[in-house]
């Protein structure tokens, strides 16, 4: 089976990544959360982390389903396979909070759990996971969705951000990375058992789509909810339907949902043998879906370059903070290209491979 719509997901949510990042750096002078430009802008990040999850969890869940076809692996097996990418995984967050670190204008303590250890727990869990029956991982994706509610105050759901990336010891350290930091493991875990679930219906696409039909559904009603309580449907944080800090159970199903539909569109007919959609018109952006681990620590590289700069000076004004945002976003594209043609084996990608 091809895999090519795989590899423009991954590039899509790197890219929406990016775009959110930078816009979060160099945010434009004078704009509220309730301007157009900055609910798109939000949009695209609150769009880009759950995709990004989901389709890393895809990739974890295949690679051991791979290893358990091939033969039944002991222990020993089960951590030779683990631990370059648990490792790897780990310095990458701590490399991406050293590049982007609050002490240079950053976003980050050098000791922020974040997207990257949520991997690397998904990672650890892996090999208990593909034993699982769907229906088991079903239940623990329902358990998921619920977690937020019965976590309560215990998630942060009144923190500032500098609280929610701030730990005094090893105990708060542990909360942040289990339930109230950034990208917690309850409730984030959801995307990664989507993830596994998406990758075991890839040859039943008629179920996804039933799911997705599902999930527009309660979509719908997450924003009638928004009119009748009239409040705002989705927030980054504070009092909103739909929010990402802490994740609330309206954005867990509603950011699957979406994770899920832009999944079955980009995929087109390839689960069946045929082309993904749009063919090879956006083949272009399958060398940047190679190497997305690559490119989301690099771009903190740039940001924390920029962020260090900006300190003490204005914001910019909305058209040259809309450029550079874009321009950030998309030279991606073209360096992954080049970047695969010429030095394709010097990336974190490959090292993880050697490494296994």
């Amino acid at each position: 089976m091809r895999l090519s719509h795989i590899d423009r997901i991954r590039a899509i949510a790197v890219l929406c990544m990016v775009e959110v990042h930078t816009a979060a750096i160099v945010p434009p002078r004078g704009m509220s959360v309730g301007d157009p430009a900055a609910f798109v802008a939000a949009a695209f990040g609150g769009m880009a982390a759950p995709m990004f999850v989901m389709i890393s969890g895809w990739g974890i869940h295949m690679s051991a389903s791979r290893r358990v076809v091939q033969g039944p692996m002991d222990i020993s097996g089960w951590i030779s396979w683990l631990m370059p990418r648990v490792v790897l995984l780990t310095i990458c967050q701590l490399l991406v909070n050293v590049l982007l670190n609050v002490e240079r204008g950053g976003r980050f303590q050098w000791h922020t759990p974040g997207v990257l250890t949520l991997l690397a727990i998904a990672a650890l869990l892996a090999p208990v996971l593909v034993k699982l029956s769907m229906r088991a991982r079903a239940v623990l994706m329902l358990l998921m969705v619920a977690s937020p509610i019965v976590l309560g105050d215990a998630a942060g759901s009144d923190w500032t951000w500098w609280e929610r990336v701030a730990s005094d010891g090893t105990s708060e350290w542990v909360a942040r990375l289990l339930w109230n930091g950034t990208y917690p493991a309850v409730p984030w875990l959801f995307f990664v058992l989507l993830g596994t679930l998406v990758y075991d219906l890839s040859e039943n696409p008629s179920m996804r789509e039933r799911n997705i039909a599902m999930g527009l559904a309660a979509t719908t009603i997450t924003i009638v909810i928004a009119v009748i309580e009239n409040i705002p449907w989705a927030l980054t944080e504070g009092d909103a339907v739909l929010t990402f800090f802490p994740a609330s159970t309206a954005f867990l199903v509603v950011s699957g949902t979406f994770a899920l539909l832009a999944h079955r569109i980009l995929e087109g007919n390839e689960s069946s043998g045929g082309g993904p959609w749009k063919g090879d018109s956006l083949s272009f952006l399958e060398p940047l879906g190679k190497i997305t681990l690559s490119v989301y620590v690099a771009h903190f590289a740039v940001l924390g370059v920029v962020a260090s700069a900006m300190q003490g000076e204005p914001r910019l004004e909305l058209f040259p903070a809309f450029v550079v945002t874009i321009g950030h976003t998309l030279v991606w594209i073209p360096l992954a290209i080049w970047h695969q043609k010429y030095f394709p084996e010097f990336s974190l990608e490959s090292l993880l491979r050697r490494v296994s």
